[in-house]
């Protein structure tokens, strides 16, 4: 019988110093997101994510690229022959597509595709 109150007042104990710990933060919420005051560093930044997402394969971005909406689509570039014509004709591959995410102070770079996450840095994002 002893034991058995020595097991409560235990567990009773125990739940009460559970309650009393203090909780873990939790982290901030992911929002979409658009660059404001992009500058040279950033616009850097934004391609060398964009290329390791892409497995580093060359790009080339717009200045104003994911300052005006949070969603970026990249078209592969079309191989043309030396006359400037397209080597083939219709160009079925899907466009690789980005969202721009603000956490805190962090601006992240999503690849939809793959899910990779890319954090921005030099780059402010509202």
């Amino acid at each position: 019988m002893r034991a058995i109150l020595r097991a409560s007042a235990a567990a009773a104990l125990l739940s009460q110093v559970g309650c009393q710990t203090p909780r873990a933060q939790a982290a901030p919420p992911e929002v979409p997101a658009v660059i404001v005051h992009p500058t040279e560093e950033s616009r850097a930044a934004l391609a060398q994510a964009v290329s390791a997402a892409l497995d580093g394969a060359p790009v080339t971005l717009a200045d104003d690229a994911l300052t005006k909406q949070s969603v970026l689509l990249l078209e592969r570039g079309r191989r043309r022959d030396p006359d400037g014509h397209p080597l083939s004709g219709r160009d079925l591959g899907m466009p690789e597509r980005f969202r721009l995410l603000k956490r805190g102070d962090q601006c992240i770079l999503v690849h939809e595709g793959s899910g990779r996450r890319f954090t921005l840095p030099a780059t402010q994002c509202v």
